[in-house]
């Protein structure tokens, strides 16, 4: 019998823990439990005998790895996948993956939620502006790239994107105008949001000579990726440039100067809100159990992130 563990430090909610559990009892396997640990020796012990694992913003490094030795699969239930080590994962001929599309209307949303917020100047009573007839620049056209678009159109924006791995001709057939480079982007939008994983390539690549591209009064938003933004270049530029405005889910690690400096133009969330809604929480937890039997039953590996 297979064992499938769910390791959350943020627990799943009781409605995706029970679906996660209808799924593999029907598969035949036995599900553990791993929820709120407060050491990593807890994780360590409670790998030793999983076959399989969910995890959402859990850390699955080389030392976990070697924790499991049976571990055939580990699924992050969610977009991103940089807290697993993916060539230790290889390494231990581990197949790592993620739900893609699972959290992405719950992104987009937050999007629009702390745009407004935003346009109308942290609601503190003073006039703002509308989103109406801007133009918001999409960076990386993936799942929620796409649905961004989608809700900005009602709220009659235009958009734009650029992504270096998707054709111009699929972001046009959305309805979408397809920039040429992320500095196109940043020269011809209001505001940019960000949807761009964190890689070799991607970290601290929103710097000040990128960014300083945006319009009078334009907006950067970030639910993508701390390690993204370059803080000492945007913190700069947004000293340099009081017309600026930076809003995130992701609290930077120079959070406290960004609000002494930035005050009124500059808005973090106290954590990561982006897939902090019961919806997405369930379809992340059930998404990743369908495919750990999946994957263990026909040996599926769609979402296979590691080589």
């Amino acid at each position: 019998m297979a064992k499938v563990l769910v390791a959350t430090e943020k627990p799943f909610s009781k409605v995706a823990v029970d679906g996660i559990k209808e799924i593999t009892d029907a598969a035949g396997y036995e599900l553990s439990l791993l929820e709120k640990y407060t050491e990593k020796s807890q994780l360590l012990a409670a790998v030793a005998d999983a076959d399989a694992l969910i995890i959402r913003s859990d850390k699955v490094d080389a030392e976990v790895l070697d924790a499991a030795p049976k571990l055939k699969i580990v699924v992050r239930a969610g977009a991103g996948y940089d807290n697993i080590d993916l060539e230790a994962a290889t390494a231990h001929k581990v197949v790592a993956m993620n739900t893609p599309g699972q959290n992405a209307n719950s992104v987009a949303e937050l999007v629009f939620g702390l745009l407004v917020f935003g346009v109308r100047n942290f609601f503190n009573g003073t006039s703002g502006t509308e989103l109406k007839g801007k133009r918001l620049g999409i960076l990386a056209f993936g799942n929620v790239g796409r649905n961004v678009a989608r809700v900005a159109k009602g709220f009659d924006m235009q958009v734009s994107a650029y992504d270096a791995y998707c054709p111009a001709d699929v972001i046009e057939a959305a309805g979408v105008k397809a920039a040429k480079s992320q500095e196109e982007l940043f020269d011809t939008c209001d505001i940019v949001s960000l949807h761009i994983p964190a890689t070799a390539e991607t970290r601290q690549s929103i710097n000040y000579d990128l960014v300083k591209r945006l319009k009078k009064g334009g907006i950067l938003v970030n639910t993508a990726r701390k390690e993204v933004i370059d803080e000492a270049g945007l913190l700069r530029l947004m000293e340099e440039r009081p017309d600026l405005k930076y809003l995130t889910d992701i609290k930077p690690d120079s959070d406290a100067e960004f609000a002494a400096r930035c005050e009124g133009r500059y808005f973090a969330t106290p954590k990561k809100m982006g897939a902090q809604t019961a919806e997405a929480n369930v379809n992340a937890g059930l998404a990743a159990a369908r495919q750990i039997v999946d994957f263990i039953e026909k040996g599926i590996t769609k979402f296979q992130v590691n080589k």
